[in-house]
């Protein structure tokens, strides 16, 4: 369970605080990523390591994950699911194995609870201090916005397309 906080007017004009409590079912729900509690979030080394002998890793199989390492269809693969899942804020060439779970599944086309595991680092991160929650600020605000619905937004905030 996530707490967070946040202001509000209340019906007098005044500013209220808003405790705003969440976990892995809301995320779950408001990311739709179409797993489940009981999908695995470990996959079996082998069949990761296998895996990755078939998209053409180079590298040692007991060393580590660089993406340069791969073949160039699952490089770029590897180089989106690192940026958009990533909990760090640089090394984007090494991949972790929860990373590396994430695509051996999703090559494999197997179940991955994907929810828990962000939830996870989420929370993690949020324990850390220094600002290191901010590492996921568009799934918290995915968050906010659906457990709170009428939130006030400012217009110059808001990226038209």
């Amino acid at each position: 369970m996530i707490y967070s906080a946040m202001r509000k007017k209340d019906e007098n004009g005044q500013d209220a605080d808003l405790e705003i409590k969440f976990n892995v079912g809301d995320l779950r729900r408001v990311l739709e990523l179409g797993d489940f509690d009981k999908d695995p979030t470990i996959i079996p080394k082998r069949l990761c390591k296998g895996l990755w002998c078939r998209m053409g890793f180079t590298g040692h199989l007991n060393g580590k994950m660089i993406k340069t390492m791969f073949s160039k269809p699952y490089k770029f693969m590897i180089h989106c699911i690192l940026h958009a899942l990533s909990h760090r804020k640089g090394a984007y060439d090494e991949t972790s194995d929860y990373i590396m779970n994430i695509i051996t599944c999703l090559v494999l086309n197997k179940p991955y609870n994907v929810s828990q595991v962000i939830f996870n680092y989420l929370v993690e991160n949020v324990g850390a201090g220094n600002g290191k929650y901010i590492m996921y600020p568009r799934f918290i605000q995915m968050m906010i916005d659906d457990l709170i619905k009428d939130i006030p937004k400012d217009d110059d905030d808001i990226l038209g397309l």
